[in-house]
């Protein structure tokens, strides 16, 4: 189940680019150059989105890019800077492992993880990336692996269990 979000024009996103690709069409004429770019915004406090924008110029491809990403905002529970527990998630060829970590340990993570890790307010993990190294992908893993990520106050409800008991032991 995913929680998609509508944010207010009240609330400050933050974006962090996390790629740029050059792609060049030749055709009769000459070559074409455009410019894709891989974009991830986030308020810090529990909420991400990334968007794929595509343009002839890079300021109008990371224009577009943050204008997709804020279409695909999903909430993901973060407890004390880091997460409840961990979680593998799969996209295309990439895989993704992400940990929760003590207190001061940082983020833990490469390139493409940690702009996502960052954006949605994560201070404390330990993430590692298989399989393809490949950002578009990645971004996309990490975003699901977050996703599938559940809050102990919902698991508890669901259960039938108050916190403090499970927190006491």
């Amino acid at each position: 189940m995913v929680n998609r979000v509508k944010i207010g024009n009240d609330v400050e996103l933050k974006d962090r680019l996390v790629a740029i690709n050059r792609v060049t069409k030749v055709t009769k004429g000459g070559r074409t150059f455009t410019f894709a770019a891989i974009v991830v915004v986030g308020n810090e406090n529990g909420v991400i989105g990334c968007g794929l924008g595509k343009a002839g110029e890079v300021t109008a491809a990371i224009a577009k890019g943050v204008e997709a990403a804020k279409k695909n905002l999903v909430k993901v529970p973060v407890l004390n800077g880091t997460l409840p527990h961990e979680a593998y998630a799969k996209f295309g060829g990439a895989r993704v492992l992400i940990m929760p970590a003590s207190e001061g340990t940082g983020v833990v993570a490469g390139g493409a993880m940690r702009a996502v890790l960052e954006s949605v307010g994560i201070t404390d993990v330990l993430a590692k990336s298989k399989g393809s190294s490949n950002p578009h992908n990645l971004v996309k893993a990490t975003i699901a692996a977050l996703t599938s990520i559940r809050d102990p106050k919902t698991v508890a409800m669901n259960r039938g269990v108050s916190l403090t008991k499970v927190f006491r032991g």
